[in-house]
């Protein structure tokens, strides 16, 4: 299915990568075994204090000395879009499929975990869509440019209350092409 719609969405890393990006130079892939949606360079979608919230986050972490935040606009083009039934479907078939793999090698699956409900590492969601998606390139010449997905996350907003803090819709770019442009967002003041 091809996206012919650009959407607006936000990189949160250090000030020093958001200034050399706003200046000309690539994005880099995060390739961690744990990646939500399998490599890709990760955006929030129409999220920029989710962004900023993430580079804070990896400042406590020590790898990112000064939080800041790149918008972008972005392209879906063929998108193996989680928030649409016909690809979740798919994923069944595709961790069927890295199952046998594994079975046959007797190896074990990675697993989701982190110590957290959210289970924050993603280590089977990452093997599962990095091989189907691989698959898919490899025996049917399909490619896709991003993944897309949404996520319900955090501590709920309010007592009684489905809506979790930290939900997002989360964006993958595979194919960097699909970057269309670059910005400097004005992050708004919290009340």
């Amino acid at each position: 299915m091809k996206y012919d719609r650009t959407i607006i969405a936000y990189h949160g890393c250090d000030a020093k990568v958001a200034e050399r990006i706003l200046r000309g130079e690539s994005f880099q892939k995060s390739q961690n075994d744990y990646d939500w949606l399998g490599e890709g360079i990760y955006f929030w979608e129409y999220g920029a204090d989710r962004a900023m919230k993430f580079a804070e986050d990896q400042k406590k972490r020590k790898k990112v000395r000064t939080p800041a935040v790149v918008g972008a606009l972005i392209q879906l083009g063929n998108c193996f879009d989680l928030m649409d039934t016909k690809f979740t479907k798919e994923l069944r078939l595709a961790h069927a499929m890295l199952k046998k793999i594994h079975d046959d090698q007797e190896t074990a699956l990675p697993e989701n975990g982190g110590g957290t409900p959210d289970k924050k590492l993603r280590r089977l969601d990452c093997a599962v869509l990095n091989f189907y998606l691989g698959f898919l390139e490899g025996t049917k010449r399909i490619r896709y440019d991003t993944v897309r997905c949404g996520f319900v996350e955090g501590d709920p907003a309010f007592d009684g209350s489905g809506i979790r803090e930290q939900s997002h819709i989360q964006l993958a770019v595979r194919n960097s092409a699909c970057i269309v442009g670059v910005f400097r967002p004005t992050i708004a003041e919290k009340p």
